[in-house]
């Protein structure tokens, strides 16, 4: 089977990551913010104005993608996974990467790294393009044939569950996504049962 796995929110928590540093950043930049529904974009979930998320974004980026460490047991559930032929293809739509600069050359090496230093196996890794409304997976998907894919985006989750059957990782702003083809997941062991048991 080939799984498709997304990078934030799946392999880490940036939901958690966002939390702690956006608030030290408002704090210390005196700006005002309310943490209100968590959502998948920050700017709402702290109810600030798109250029502070943008501000915070570019000088915490490449600290994330360079520190933020890996979910617990992600690395061993991977090399599961292949280790019962299963193909792995890490599938990203981490901002700046799909640039054709310098930053995008920058934050593209950054991801195969951090996916080296935190042992992360897979066949293949694939940068998604970034639409006008945000990231779309689904081409990706389709170009390379994914049977199942782990994601937490809900716009993503929507989409892709009309292709392939769908993991959700457990996040707070993807509670209210739910349907056919969507299996909700809380853990990387969870992942790991649930693949056993999807017959695809």
């Amino acid at each position: 089977m080939r799984i498709g796995i997304d990078i934030d929110g799946v392999l880490t928590n940036v939901h958690q990551f966002t939390i702690d540093y956006f608030t030290k950043y408002c704090v210390e930049n005196n700006i005002e913010y309310t943490i209100g529904d968590c959502d998948y974009e920050s700017a709402t979930t702290f109810n600030v104005s798109n250029k502070t998320d943008e501000d915070f974004w570019y000088e915490h980026i490449f600290y994330y993608a360079k520190n933020q460490p890996a979910r617990i047991f992600s690395s061993e559930v991977i090399k599961k996974l292949k280790k019962e032929g299963h193909e792995i293809y890490i599938i990203t739509a981490r901002w700046l990467s799909n640039k054709s600069d310098e930053t995008g050359n920058k934050m593209r090496n950054a991801v195969e790294n951090w996916l080296h230093n935190n042992d992360i196996k897979y066949d293949k890794l694939i940068f998604s393009k970034l639409k006008e409304y945000g990231e779309r997976k689904i081409e990706s998907c389709e170009n390379t044939k994914i049977d199942l894919m782990i994601e937490d985006s809900p716009q993503n989750i929507i989409e892709l569950s009309a292709v392939c059957p769908i993991i959700c990782f457990d996040n707070s702003y993807n509670q209210n996504v739910e349907g056919n083809n969507i299996y909700r997941c809380y853990s990387w062991y969870d992942i790991y049962k649930k693949i056993r048991e999807i017959n695809i």
